[in-house]
């Protein structure tokens, strides 16, 4: 009897692990998703004339950035071990390799943000806007993000 206890306590033991890098990873996922949604939903669709040009828009979005992509070494500090159920990006197991490295690609981005600030006032300079915050990020996720599907 002792043994079917401690067995069903392991098991609960690893399926709440399971369950809490699972959440850990949906909210990793969902971070960087309300990020992408500034850049690559807003911002491109804008400068390709997909959305009408819209200055508070714009202005929501670089807010958006300028709060949120410096907590990205924070909200990425802990390994999940596991993907997202059916996403189709995720975070490599690279980041918590060179922690350092990936962290450092925050800075460029930030400074972009800073850059591009009040320099925005139409579709082209949007174009401009998202072809920096593109490279920025790309730079970080040729490395560090894996395509899943």
């Amino acid at each position: 009897m002792k043994k079917v206890v401690v067995v069903a306590g392991a098991l609960l033991l690893g399926s709440s692990t399971v369950m809490a890098d699972q959440k850990l990873a949906v909210e990793q996922d969902n971070f960087m998703r309300g990020i992408g949604k500034a850049v690559y939903v807003t911002m491109l669709k804008m400068s390709k004339g997909e959305l009408p040009y819209d200055q508070a828009a714009v202005d929501a979005a670089l807010a958006k950035l300028e709060t949120d992509v410096p907590k990205i070494p924070t909200v990425f500090k802990t390994n999940p071990k596991e993907q997202v159920v059916n996403a189709s990006f995720g975070a490599s197991k690279k980041i918590w390799k060179n922690k350092a490295d990936f962290d450092s690609k925050v800075k460029p981005v930030t400074e972009a943000v800073a850059d591009l600030k009040g320099k925005i006032k139409d579709q082209a300079s949007v174009k401009m806007a998202f072809d920096t915050l593109n490279d920025k990020c790309n730079a970080c996720h040729e490395t560090y993000r894996l395509k899943l599907k």
